[in-house]
């Protein structure tokens, strides 16, 4: 019996219900629990069935920005007034910057608001399956320099991982993306725990540690 077009794969469905009962601290244990005056913000963690099978789709940040500029990211942003909760914030944020239909996202589960005290934004993660594809693009350029579908096998790759190092001392989980990418910091952070959680984790090498990539390493117009 196959999967219905119209429903989640199993994969999706697995790695929603390992997640759903999961807590700020199972979930990010080096994050403290966002004060009562951070901003609310939302990231759509979408799960697509691509060419090389399962796929995230992420973009990289406009090479421009005042912070984080060229990093790989999730779509989304702050949340606005009128946003009745973090699913609508990382709906909308998605459409704005890669032009992402809503209509075609199926929303999985939402994850415990993580906090980034440098930006003081309250971060929920929204996971969704992308039911019925739109094209995307950048929309956007002075915030987006590319939209990436990264196949989750790459992600699991113990040839692709190691751990960063940041000169503020930070460490955390780094992936070598096949886009010439480096994914670490925070977005990094939530792939390596959601794979640890659905069990998608293979087993790494802790100890390969590298510099965080503090320049973008190549421009948007050689991403693939």
């Amino acid at each position: 019996m196959t999967d219905s077009p119209t429903q989640p794969p199993d994969w999706a469905r697995r790695i929603a219900d390992a997640v759903r009962d999961v807590d700020d601290v199972g979930l990010a244990r080096t994050l403290p629990a966002p004060p009562s005056t951070a901003r609310a913000s939302a990231v759509l963690m979408l799960f697509g069935s691509g060419a090389a099978g399962p796929d995230l789709v992420m973009i990289e940040r406009a090479h421009g920005m005042r912070s984080h500029a060229g990093q790989v990211a999730f779509p989304g942003g702050a949340a606005d007034p009128g946003d009745p909760g973090p699913a609508a914030t990382a709906l909308r944020e998605a459409h704005e910057e890669i032009g992402l239909d809503p209509a075609g996202v199926e929303l999985l589960v939402e994850l415990p608001a993580l906090w980034l005290p440098p930006s003081n934004f309250a971060v929920t993660t929204v996971l969704g399956w992308w039911r019925e594809e739109s094209p995307v693009a950048v929309v956007d350029p002075g915030e987006v320099a590319a939209v990436l579908r990264v196949p989750v096998s790459e992600l699991t790759d113990p040839a692709r991982r190691f751990t960063v190092r940041h000169p503020s001392g930070y460490r955390g989980p780094g992936f070598d993306l096949p886009c010439q990418l480096v994914l670490w910091g925070f977005t990094a952070a939530l792939v390596d725990q959601v794979l640890r959680l659905a069990g998608l984790e293979r087993p790494w090498d802790r100890t390969r540690t590298r510099s965080a990539p503090l320049e973008p390493t190549a421009g948007p117009s050689e991403r693939r």
